[in-house]
């Protein structure tokens, strides 16, 4: 009894796993979270700068390995710039936030200052 689906089955099914579609939607989240960080200022940020130069190089080779056809390690890559690109994104959201307190800061006791001197205060 020779049944040739029995060859054909697990070769159909070997080719289906093999073949790994581009990561072109996580390239695209990556070089995302990657320009926001750019746009708030993480590159000049010393603690958001090595992650986003970690995410630079990352996309760089995922890009390489899309280019050989590797596309597995290409999305692994990606996810990996992806949270490193996020992580400066996030540092960058922080030294912000901490420099906008300290104007805030700032600027009430300036007012509290002026409104004591001009005795609105007592």
């Amino acid at each position: 009894m020779n049944h040739p689906s029995i060859f054909i089955l697990p070769a159909l099914l070997a080719g289906c796993a093999a073949s790994f579609p581009p990561p072109t939607q996580h390239l695209a989240d990556a070089e995302s979270a990657q320009r926001s960080a750019r746009e708030l200022g993480a590159a000049n940020q010393p603690n958001a700068q090595l992650h986003l130069k970690l995410a630079d190089e990352q996309m760089a080779l995922a890009k390489k390995e899309m280019a050989n056809g590797d596309n597995r390690s290409a999305d692994f890559v990606l996810g990996r710039a992806r949270a490193d690109a996020e992580l400066a994104l996030a540092l960058a959201r922080e030294l912000n936030a901490s420099v906008d307190v300290t104007r805030a800061v700032d600027t009430s006791t300036l007012t509290a200052t002026t409104n004591a001197a001009q005795g609105a205060v007592k």
